[in-house]
């Protein structure tokens, strides 16, 4: 505990300011509220959406359901409970709310009758309840549901304990090839399918069978007959994690119709309004690590599809049918989730808003939600000093923001300015893009540390958005700089694949050639340059520490530091070795060497902290150990920071992503030169 305590002693007066408004304070995390998830009235009167935030009482998130009038954006609250309410959806009609409410234990089904505000729960499951879609009649809401399969035992003659005995818990047999995943830990064996449970309350009917998962939100046919959703149904969907079609399901048999037959995914099928075809997105797999998905139409007479955004070299991340004419669908661009229109018949995209976003609470990530109803469309709205509101556009292109979350703590916080930058790569020269966060008061006759935050994923996206790690940073009087180098999202299909098969490598130029961008602009202390970074950062700040010393200490979180063992001890081993490397580690040991930190471990000389979650099953707990402990046996100045209970997602818990910014700057706070 000593150490503890000596670690966090320079970091515990967070938050004051000589002057004016305060800075950004850890405690302020827990003040936060921000949007998610709005959908709109059938009528597009009315928008329903999840005001989440985080409960310090608990340490956990939590949301309510708000109700906002579109014509005067007076709102109120529909759920007030202290669990997580999500997950709404209107009847046909727009009289009666579907949602999943969690207080007092598992998810469950709620139907509110939105003109009295009785409200009643209509189910009893033992698993929980996701993905609400009402039938076009209003009588009938599918769902998917986890359903648990009995295990056979493998030694079936155990004796029988005498009465009265304390034995130990019964051995877990473990025979599938996905048997454990981060955030929810082992596996009970089992599989997701569909049911149905009347609206008004009632029994609850599976639809779908066997030995497979029927993923995503369904979509029911316009006579109310059928749902179309995508699933795996080959014998070995386990080996094939990019592989998916769409199903026509009877709900009254439960009959399966396979609609598509192409090589790669085919999911987030939306029905037209007139029940003649199919949106769905996807793509032809050509065993890449990053593939942008596309727009699909299937016409249900014919059985035959077409893309719709083929000649946009972005992915396309959800789509909704405005009307039977067009059709609505988001996309990342250079750092910004933008939202656009695209006929049904194929053409030009007219681009609607470029705000979206905010929804990514942590680290400055792209990540939105939207829904149309009536022409319109209502979306969650970020800004660079602003978690996400909602906001409401049409095909006029007039935004109306119809909430204001951060008034009341964000506009009474003096924050760090947001600076957009593109310098040229020192590898070939290719623009590469990123943000520097200024400190409160940015004086820029001064000089400041700078502190290098690098994204997770690798193939995901930074952009102008509100973060609150990047702003406590840049409160303790860092330059923050985060950046997409290559690989990242959002600027096309080759610019992701330039890491295909090659990861980490030149990635490292375009960060440190970021590096040199802002050294150049001024107001940087040369003698105090900081690296950290996440899951994907986490490999990148290891593979920098083997390959420069120009950092004064480092931070490496929730790393791949041997892509041997990280294959197959990761939740995700038959996608990895599949899509990031020509085969397995056995058949291409090279590969997997060349491209590991651990190889360069020798070279490091940079104080390096590793931190990670103990339930982290996606970059498991032993990688970051094993680079602790050559480091230790190197005697290169180190520390291992274990957070009890996180998983991956370790800012899932306020106090955990609390505790990763303050021991990461009080570690730096350590080395850095005065």
């Amino acid at each position: 505990m000593r150490i503890l305590t000596l670690l966090l002693a320079p970091v515990l007066l967070l938050g004051q300011a000589p002057e004016g408004k305060p800075v950004l304070a850890p405690v302020d995390v827990f003040a936060m509220q921000w949007a998610d998830h709005p959908v709109l009235s059938p009528d597009g009167r009315q928008i329903v959406y999840e005001r989440t935030f985080f409960d310090p009482m608990k340490d956990v998130r939590r949301s309510n359901l708000w109700v906002i009038d579109v014509a005067s954006s007076a709102q109120r609250p529909l759920t007030t409970g202290s669990g997580r309410d999500s997950l709404a959806a209107w009847s046909p009609d727009g009289g009666r709310l579907a949602y999943v409410g969690s207080e007092g234990g598992r998810p469950q089904i709620f139907v509110r009758w939105m003109a009295t505000g009785e409200t009643a729960r209509i189910t009893q499951l033992s698993t929980g309840a996701g993905n609400l879609v009402w039938s076009p009649d209003g009588k009938w809401i599918a769902f998917t549901a986890f359903v648990r399969s009995e295990g056979k035992p493998l030694a079936t003659k155990m004796p029988t304990p005498p009465e009265g005995a304390q034995w130990a818990a019964p051995a877990k047999v473990i025979d599938k090839l996905l048997y454990r995943a981060d955030g929810a830990g082992y596996l009970d064996p089992g599989y997701v399918h569909v049911f149905v449970v009347p609206g008004e309350g009632g029994a609850v009917r599976r639809v779908t069978q066997g030995d497979h998962n029927f993923g995503g939100q369904p979509s029911w046919t316009r006579d109310g007959r059928s749902l179309i959703l995508s699933a795996n149904l080959s014998p070995d969907w386990e080996h094939q994690p990019m592989q998916s079609d769409l199903y026509r399901i009877d709900v009254q048999t439960g009959e399966a119709t396979r609609l598509t037959t192409r090589t790669g995914p085919d999911e987030g099928a939306v029905v037209s309004p007139d029940g003649k075809r199919v949106a769905y997105l996807g793509f032809e797999d050509r065993k890449l690590g990053y593939q942008n998905w596309e727009i699909f139409v299937l016409d249900l007479a014919t059985g035959k599809s077409r893309a719709l955004s083929a000649a946009l070299d972005r992915s396309v991340n959800s789509l909704q049918w405005d009307g039977d004419t067009g059709l609505f669908l988001t996309y990342d661009d250079r750092g910004e989730t933008r939202l656009a229109w695209v006929p049904a018949e194929g053409g030009a995209l007219d681009l609607l808003a470029g705000d979206l976003g905010g929804t990514s609470m942590g680290r400055p990530y792209t990540g939105s939600a939207m829904s149309a109803a009536g022409g319109k469309v209502a979306y969650t709205r970020g800004t660079p000093h602003r978690p996400a509101d909602v906001a409401l556009v049409g095909r006029d292109k007039k935004v109306r923001v119809l909430t204001d979350l951060g008034t009341g703590l964000l506009d009474q916080r003096n924050l760090g300015r947001v600076e957009p930058l593109t310098w040229a790569s020192g590898h070939d020269r290719r623009e590469v893009q990123g943000w520097l966060v200024h400190p409160p008061d940015f004086n820029p006759a001064k000089r400041y540390p700078l502190l290098l935050e690098i994204h997770g994923g690798p193939f995901a996206a930074y952009g102008p958005h509100f973060a609150p790690e990047t702003q406590l940073y840049a409160a303790q009087g860092y330059l923050v700089l985060y950046a997409n180098p290559r690989g990242s999202t959002s600027y096309g299909h080759d610019f992701a694949n330039l890491i295909h098969h090659n990861y980490p490598n030149q990635d490292y130029d375009d960060l440190l050639s970021g590096v040199d961008a802002v050294i150049a602009k001024g107001g940087v202390d040369k003698a105090n340059l900081f690296v950290t970074g996440g899951s994907g950062g986490g490999v990148l700040t290891s593979w920098i520490v083997g390959h420069t010393n120009r950092f004064r200490a480092a931070v490496v979180a929730k790393p791949v530091i041997n892509w041997t063992s990280f294959v197959l001890t990761s939740d995700g081993d038959p996608y990895f070795t599949q899509y990031w490397f020509p085969g397995m580690p056995w058949e291409h040991p090279e590969q997997y060497a060349k491209r590991s930190p651990i190889t360069y471990v020798g070279n490091v000389v940079t104080p390096t902290m590793l931190l990670v979650g103990e339930a982290d099953y996606r970059t498991p707990i032993s990688e970051a150990e094993q680079f602790y402990m050559a480091l230790k046996l190197r005697k290169i100045d180190t520390m291992l920071v274990r957070l009890p209970g996180a998983s991956h997602d370790i800012n899932e818990r306020p106090s955990q992503m609390l505790a990763q910014v303050l021991h990461t700057i009080a570690w730096f706070e350590r080395y850095r030169a005065k």
